[in-house]
């Protein structure tokens, strides 16, 4: 396989990262308060009144009026009923780029024809869903391990959260040790033992309300880009039983918000088999999206277990998977034990797998091969961060702008990049008054993004998709242009 990769050139992370700690010392430049009433009149009371009356409604009967986290948008959250390529429609008849991109696994673009035609013709003979095997899961399961050396057996679960759990109880298995590592501030999916230090590294059980502190007695951080910290964990651990494995984001926590360097995961491999630990790439964003092979082929590293996310569905439901080396994958083995001695892990889900997610994963993987869609939506990842730049240069403003092939960055308040320093504990209120400050200003930023008909992931991240051309995305950026043309120091 000839693999062009999303990503043109590697960014510099310790660059990025110098400019990301004097972000979070600068005072705070975001939308004028005029500005920001022109928006909320003009725009969401006067363009949006329908999507207003929904949710006035639905927050009787649904807790905060949206089903989940990426649908809540100040000042209210807009109703969207057609997608479309790169383009997203409100119920008001507003049209929208959309850098959401579902949560970054649509890099075809928001409901290509090609994939539509073949669910329908599923639906038409088959339906959603029987419980029993259907030819796809075959199919979809070999596509993947086809294009990714390291995953010799796949196995299709709901969600990426569950592929995470899954992948947690297998390492614990195969290797008969309980620690987990994980690197501070990644985002493993919402389940009780990967909630420790979600978004801030060094926010321990803070971020993570409703789940018992003693749940966390076996799970550890490291932070981002510190190999020796890693490695004390490590030895640590070796003389207290060991380390079932290491999990991370490849291209760093929360997607690359926290840019890791370019020869850290080899080294992260290198420790893990050092010290008789699995490795799981948290691959739910960059498979498939940064190329076929995934960061772990961008790498160069052979991860032993590897979380998938929505792409494995087309972004259809039923979107997440775990997959790995067969001696490890062996522990998801279905059936009361079909003579094998090693235990199962404790992993179910009766929709998972169903023919519609195959049928729309198998065809998505085989259409992003066939069109070169990783390298397309990269390329116009670059000219989004490209044309970023020079608008932050143009008003002289000390934003942050970089990408990771299709996975685009753009940092205004630095709201992820605070850590917590537990050595510290005097400066623990002020970094959480202080975050709490930025996201308002996150919000108020997205908002006036979303106005000028930009669709984007918290006002701070944008998923390019092969769907765009050059022109829409020179039309995006003179939105960008009208928003920081209105930007001011708070």
């Amino acid at each position: 396989m000839n693999e062009q990769f999303a990503i043109s050139e590697y960014p510099d992370a310790v660059a990025i990262i110098s400019q990301l700690d004097e972000l979070i010392e600068k005072p705070i430049y975001t939308i004028t308060p005029e500005a920001l009433k022109h928006y909320l009149v003009e725009y969401y009371e006067k363009k949006c009144p329908q999507s207003k009356a929904m949710i006035e409604q639905a927050v009787n009967y649904i807790p905060g009026g949206v089903q989940h986290n990426l649908a809540f948008n100040y000042p209210f959250p807009l109703v969207f009923i057609k997608a479309e390529g790169a383009y997203l429609y409100d119920l008001d008849g507003n049209c929208y780029y959309d850098f959401l991109q579902a949560g970054g696994p649509t890099v075809l673009g928001s409901n290509p024809h090609a994939i539509r035609e073949k669910v329908i013709e599923l639906l038409n003979s088959c339906g959603p869903s029987t419980g029993l095997f259907h030819e796809y899961e075959y199919k979809l399961a070999r596509k993947i391990s086809d294009l990714m050396p390291a995953v010799e057996m796949f196995r299709m679960l709901n969600s990426g959260t569950e592929s995470c759990m899954a992948a947690i109880r297998i390492a614990r298995l195969a290797t008969k040790k309980k620690k987990i590592i994980k690197m501070g501030g990644a985002y493993h999916g919402w389940s009780d033992q990967l909630a420790y230090s979600i978004r801030i590294p060094g926010s321990k059980w803070t971020q993570a309300s409703g789940v018992p502190l003693n749940i966390f007695r076996h799970t550890q951080e490291f932070f981002p880009n510190d190999l020796d910290g890693l490695e004390r964990k490590l030895k640590v651990n070796r003389l207290r039983g060991g380390t079932a494995a290491v999990i991370i984001e490849p291209v760093g926590p929360e997607s690359g918000t926290r840019p890791l360097n370019y020869d850290f995961n080899k080294e992260v491999e290198n420790l893990c088999r050092r010290y008789g630990t699995l490795l799981i790439f948290d691959e739910v964003v960059t498979a498939f999206r940064l190329g076929l092979s995934g960061a772990q082929g961008y790498f160069g590293v052979s991860p032993d277990l590897t979380i998938f996310g929505k792409v494995v569905a087309g972004s259809y439901p039923g979107a997440g998977g775990v997959g790995g080396k067969q001696e490890y994958m062996k522990y998801l083995g279905p059936g009361l034990g079909n003579g094998e001695k090693h235990k199962k892990a404790l992993v179910g889900g009766t929709l998972a797998a169903n023919p519609l997610s195959c049928v729309a994963g198998y065809y998505t993987i085989c259409e992003m091969e066939k069109t070169g869609a990783s390298r397309k939506a990269g390329l116009m990842g670059d000219r989004l961060t490209a044309g970023l730049l020079k608008l932050i240069e143009k008003y002289n403003l000390p934003f942050v702008a970089f990408n990771q092939g299709s996975i685009v960055h753009l940092e205004t308040v630095g709201t992820m990049h605070f850590a917590i320093d537990w050595l510290k504990p005097w400066q623990i209120p002020k970094i959480l008054k202080d975050t709490s400050r930025r996201k308002i200003e996150m919000e108020h930023m997205g908002a006036a993004y979303m106005a000028e008909g930009l669709v984007t992931l918290a006002g701070s991240r944008l998923y390019t998709s092969a769907a765009y051309s050059e022109e829409m995305i020179d039309d995006a950026l003179a939105g960008f242009d009208r928003v920081f043309a209105n930007v001011a120091v708070r």
